[in-house]
Parts: structure tokens; sequence; C-alpha cells
């Protein structure tokens, strides 16, 4: 797997090898589909394990995400599907659920699915210009809007006591921390100060989830163009900053949220939908229970919860860590380190 340097304090053109099995550069996999090559490992990790022993096991694999690509023999399948990127995302798709399947299957043959939990879970919304869609939310990867924030998974279990539901409750990825630590049967007490909330009883029974609010982002860097004037000024937070927060119901975000668009999957005959936002603006207010789609701009409607809302942003700003991109560093060059992406010093 081969990656250019085009990240912060990075040189674009650099390229080099990014596969290790734990600290050992992987050199012999070139031309292996990586959702493959994880699965085994993984199907691997689980024979070996004593089954008397807890277990945690992290699999993040590289599909869906771009760039697009897939094996031949599943895209076939989707030939019907005239959108290039969608046909390839869809094949990307096929071999990640049959790779979920074989581990599924792994836990089950070694005498471990009885007593496993298994979460699946995106990490943002997708993104439309490779292959994603998140209709009818509005916007996509990247953005603040529910398309690029609001995540989708699944979790499985015969430890799950209400069985065959769907969940709204409000979970953040943080919660995971001491939810999976609780069910291991351990303790959090004596950590630093956790932002994460067990919601372990949320999920397996049904039960309203401790957490309340979702710091969406604050980003400092982030570009805001031209300010439309609105009546709460920059007294308590400074409404140009790219930032939102969820609270209860209630969504606030300010600054620019990235693109406003509502788009239908490629096969719709639905025209994309613009947002009427005038040009600057810069404050929102949502009830998500009520308008997930984010349709119905409600801040002049209710002033005190933006008031609210954005001081709760300027209490979370107070203990933010200021952005910090160290300086390009030009021993960093994978070319350096027998063309391997590493430490460099």
């Amino acid at each position: 797997h081969r990656v250019s340097g085009a990240m912060p304090g990075f040189h674009p053109e650099w390229t080099g090898l990014d596969l290790r099995d734990q600290e050992k550069p992987v050199l012999d996999q070139n031309g292996t589909y990586s959702t493959h090559l994880f699965a085994r490992k993984a199907t691997e990790i689980i024979a070996q394990h004593d089954k008397n022993k807890p277990m945690f096991l992290y699999l993040p694999f590289q599909a869906v995400h771009a760039p697009l690509e897939a094996p031949q023999e599943y895209i076939a399948k989707y030939r019907h599907i005239k959108d290039t990127s969608r046909r390839v995302y869809s094949a990307m798709t096929t071999v990640m659920d049959e790779a979920v399947g074989n581990v599924t299957n792994a836990l089950k043959q070694y005498g471990l699915w009885d007593n496993t939990v298994l979460v699946f879970s995106t990490d943002n919304g997708g993104q439309v210009f490779r292959g994603g869609n998140n209709w009818p939310l509005r916007g996509w990867k990247g953005t603040l809007w529910e398309g690029g924030v609001r995540g989708v998974g699944f979790v499985n279990s015969p430890l799950i006591k209400a069985k065959g539901r769907t969940s709204d409750a409000l979970i953040h990825i943080s919660d995971w921390f001491p939810t999976l630590v609780g069910l291991a049967g351990g303790s959090t007490n004596g950590t630093k100060p956790l932002d994460g909330h067990d919601v372990w009883a949320a999920i397996s029974e049904g039960k309203p989830s401790p957490r309340k609010e979702i710091l969406h982002n604050i980003d400092p860097l982030y570009p805001t163009p031209m300010i439309h004037p609105h009546p709460w000024g920059n007294e308590t937070f400074n409404t140009s900053m790219h930032a939102a927060v969820r609270s209860g119901d209630w969504k606030l975000l300010t600054g620019y949220p990235g693109n406003g668009s509502w788009i239908p999957p490629p096969s719709s005959d639905r025209p994309c939908e613009e947002s009427d936002d005038p040009p600057g603006k810069h404050l929102w207010l949502f009830n998500i229970r009520d308008d997930p789609e984010e349709r119905t701009d409600l801040s002049e409607k209710y002033p005190q919860v933006v008031q609210e809302l954005l001081e709760k942003l300027a209490m979370y700003n107070k203990t933010a860590v200021p952005p910090f991109y160290p300086h390009f560093d030009p021993l960093a060059n994978p070319a350096l380190h027998g063309d391997i992406w590493g430490p460099w010093r």
C-alpha cells in the first residue's frame, strides 16, 4: 500500500510503503486486496487466541474509502449500476460485508462468539464524490451537516438483552472506550476525566443514553467566507469559526459548515438541491429529532437556545489546545528510509 505525502508537514511529492505487521514493514503483499488481507489476519488472531482470556480486536478496513478499487469479480456483480463510482463502491462494500461474515464465522468456529460483542461502525458520512451517499441528509464527509457527522452502524451480540431494535440514542465515538472497558469488567476509576460515557444499557436494553450533548467540532483554521450579519455578535463565541454542537435535540452550527446541498443517489431522478442560504450566513439552529434533514433554521425563533449553545461552544473552546502543525522536515522523506513511511528521528 503506497501513499503520497499530502498531509500537513509532509512534501506532497513524496511516496512510500505504508503497511506494517506490528512494527515490521510488509513487503510481500503487493497485489493483495487489503480487505481480504486484513480479514485473513483477523481470522488468524482469533484462531490462535486462548478463549479463556479476554480479547480486544480492532479491525479498521480500508474499505469503503478512496481510492475506489475492488477485485474485478466483485465489480462485475454490479454491472447494472451505470455510475462508475457507485458501481465500484458497491463492490467494495460487498467485499467488506464478506470479510465481516468471515470474521464472525471464525469467532463462532473457535468458540468465542457466545461471549463476544461485535461493533460495526463508520467514522463519518459518505463522500458523495467517491461513491458514497447520505440522502436525504444534508452535506457529506468533511462537513458539519448531518450527512457529514452522523454515522451508521450496528452492534451484534448474544449479550444484548433487547434484540432487533433500531436505536436513535445519542452516542459519540469517545463512548466506546468506557463502554467496552465496562463490558470487560474493568473500571475507568483513577483515569483522567473522560469525555466518554458507558452507553451499554442504551445499546443492550434500550435505556436512555447518558450522553446529552456532542461537540462536533471547533476549528479555528477552517476558512469562513463573507459574513452575513445576525443578531448575536461575537461576544460569547466567535460565530465566524467553523463549529457545531448538539445538545439534546438541538444542534447549532457556526462559521462555514461546508457545502450544504442535498445530494440524491446517482440512480435517482431527483435533482441536486442546493441551499438557498444567503452568502456568508454563518449561524443555524435545528431541531434534529424533528428535522434531521436540516431544512428549517430556527435560530430567529429560539434566540435563547442559540445563546445557550453559544455559551457551550465558548466553554468547550476554553479547554481547547491550539492547533499545531510542525514545520516540514526533509529528513522524513521515505526515500531516506528504505522507501518506507515511519519514524525518522
